[in-house]
């Protein structure tokens, strides 16, 4: 009997810090970050999308990067895959704020890539699905 009281104690303890962990990261909301290629880009180019220099996502033909982030300054790189005009990638700083939504346009220019930000009208947002 005194073994399954301390191991139901135990379990309690365990399921308490698991709902306190639980909620402190729910505390820390981040912003969502949205990168669109545009169709021109090219069919057998991808845009590789990196933040804070860790590549997150090569964004092909059709695709978008759609994905939370934590709240915070953060650089956003963006270059093309395979590099077959050795042009240079170019970065860009956004600083997340909590519950904010940042959309940004991936675009080709002659010899590079850039990211634009996009301020789209929530009935355009609708229509892309966003």
């Amino acid at each position: 009997m005194r073994t399954l009281t301390s191991y139901s104690r135990f379990l309690l303890i365990l399921i308490f810090l698991s709902a306190v962990s639980v909620a402190n990261a729910a505390a820390k909301p981040g912003g969502r970050l949205i990168v669109i290629r545009v169709a021109n880009f090219g069919w057998n180019v991808a845009a590789n999308l990196k933040i804070d220099g860790q590549t997150v996502a090569n964004i092909v033909q059709g695709r978008r990067y759609d994905h939370r982030i934590p709240a915070g300054r953060h650089v956003l790189t963006i270059s093309a895959v395979p590099n077959i005009v050795l042009g240079q990638a170019t970065s860009i700083t956004v600083n997340v704020r909590p519950g904010g939504t940042y959309i940004f346009t991936a675009l080709w220019d002659s010899d590079h890539v850039y990211l634009r930000p996009t301020a789209l009208s929530p009935a355009e947002m609708a229509k892309l699905g966003l």
